[in-house]
C-alpha cells in the first residue's frame, strides 16, 4: 500500500476552497444510501495512511486523503475490489459498524472524528471554565475605530415563529459541556435576520426549515471558547483579539430540519465538530448528506450570507463590518 504523507489540515484547506454557488441549481435529492453500506462509510487510518469510504453517484468510493479515489465493487466473497486491483475488506463489531478496513492487507482502524451517531463533539478544556468565565467577564472587547451602524438586534423567532431553535450554548449539550447563555434565544442584526427569514421561506417551499444553533454571541463567550480550546483546534473558534462576526450579530450557526417530521437533517458531520468533516466541501459521507449541505448553502448565499471555510453550519452576513463587537448578555438586550 502506498504511503499518503499528506497532513490532515493542509489537505483539507487545499481541497475545500469555497466556490461561487450563486447560480447553482441542485438536482433532485438523491435517495437514501443502501442500508448495507451505512456501517462501512467513514474514515480510517493507520500511521500516515488515511482513507475515507464514501458514497458518490450511487457507488461506494475509496478516497485516499492524498487525492486518489477508487470505485469499489463487491466481490462474491464479501470483499470489495477496484479496477486497480486493490482488495478492500471491512471487519464489523457486534453493532454492525465497520471498525477495521483492510486495504491490500494493511489494516486501518476507524477514526472517531467527533459527533458519531448524533452525539455531541467534546473537547477537554485546557483551562478551568469557571476561571475562564471570571477572566472573560473582567476583560473588555478590543477597541474599534470608525463609523458603525447602530446595533438593532432582532430575535429570530419573533420575526418568524416557524424557525426552529436548538441553542446549544444555553445548555450543557455543546463542545465544552458548559452553560454559557441564560436564555435559549437567537438574535441577529435586523437586515441579517430578515435575510435569514427569506432563506427560511424559500426552503419551506422544498419541505425544509432552518434550525438555529447560535446567532449573536457576547464577546466574553468568544474569549472563553478561545482560551479553553487546544491550539491545534483553534481554526474552529474565533480569536477574541479580533472579535467574532457572531459578536457583531452578523453570523449564524444553523442546519436544516424536515418540515414533515420536525427532525434535523443529517449532514456529513455534526454541529461544532472540530474535524475535517466540518469543512463545507468535505467530500466524505453520502450523496444525500452532501446534497442537503449544498441546499443549505444555496439558500443562505442567495440572501447575502457566506459560508465559513471551516464550518458548513456557520454563515456570515455580507454587511458584518458595519457593526461593532457586542458584549451584552441576552437579558440585557432591549429588542423591539
Amino acid at each position: 500500500m502506498r504511503k499518503r504523507n499528506v497532513p490532515l489540515v493542509l489537505w483539507v484547506l487545499a481541497s475545500c476552497t469555497v466556490a461561487d454557488n450563486s447560480t447553482h441549481s441542485l438536482d433532485p435529492a438523491p435517495p437514501e444510501v443502501l442500508e448495507d453500506w451505512r456501517p462501512i462509510i467513514g474514515e480510517y487510518a493507520e500511521g500516515s495512511d488515511t482513507v475515507s469510504v464514501l458514497e458518490e453517484d450511487g457507488s461506494l468510493v475509496l478516497l485516499f486523503w492524498g487525492g486518489e479515489r477508487f470505485q469499489l465493487s463487491a466481490s462474491s466473497d464479501g470483499t470489495f475490489e477496484t479496477d486497480s486491483n486493490l482488495i478492500v475488506e471491512t471487519v464489523a463489531n457486534v453493532s454492525g459498524i465497520g471498525v477495521t478496513l483492510s486495504v491490500d492487507g494493511k489494516s486501518l482502524s476507524r477514526l472517531s472524528l467527533g459527533a458519531e451517531d448524533g452525539g455531541t463533539f467534546r473537547i477537554t478544556p485546557i483551562r478551568d471554565p469557571d476561571e475562564l468565565l471570571m477572566e472573560a467577564l473582567e476583560a473588555s472587547p478590543p477597541e474599534e475605530e470608525g463609523d458603525f451602524k447602530p446595533s438593532d438586534l432582532a430575535e429570530l423567532v419573533v420575526l418568524d415563529s416557524t424557525i426552529a431553535l436548538d441553542i446549544r450554548y444555553a445548555t450543557s449539550n455543546n463542545f465544552m459541556g458548559e452553560v454559557f447563555y441564560s436564555q435559549p434565544k437567537a438574535f441577529l442584526q435586523r437586515p441579517a435576520a430578515e435575510a435569514l427569514v427569506r432563506a427560511h421561506h424559500w426552503l419551506g417551499e422544498l419541505g425544509y426549515g432552518l434550525l438555529i444553533h447560535d446567532g449573536y454571541r457576547p464577546w466574553y463567550v468568544t474569549k472563553m471558547f478561545w482560551d479553553a480550546t487546544p491550539e491545534e483546534l483553534r481554526v474552529f473558534v474565533a480569536n477574541p483579539a479580533n472579535g467574532s462576526r457572531h459578536n457583531r450579530g452578523c453570523a449564524v450557526d444553523l442546519t436544516l430540519y424536515d418540515l414533515k417530521t420536525g427532525a434535523p437533517v443529517t449532514m456529513t458531520g455534526g454541529y461544532d465538530e472540530m474535524s475535517p468533516r466540518s469543512y463545507p466541501d468535505y467530500p466524505g459521507g453520502t450523496d444525500r448528506q452532501r446534497w442537503h449541505r449544498e441546499l443549505l448553502r444555496e439558500a443562505m448565499e442567495a440572501q447575502g450570507f457566506t459560508v465559513y471555510e471551516a464550518e458548513w453550519w456557520h454563515f456570515d452576513f455580507n454587511d458584518w463590518p458595519s457593526y461593532r463587537i457586542g458584549n451584552q448578555r441576552f437579558e440585557e438586550l432591549s429588542v423591539s
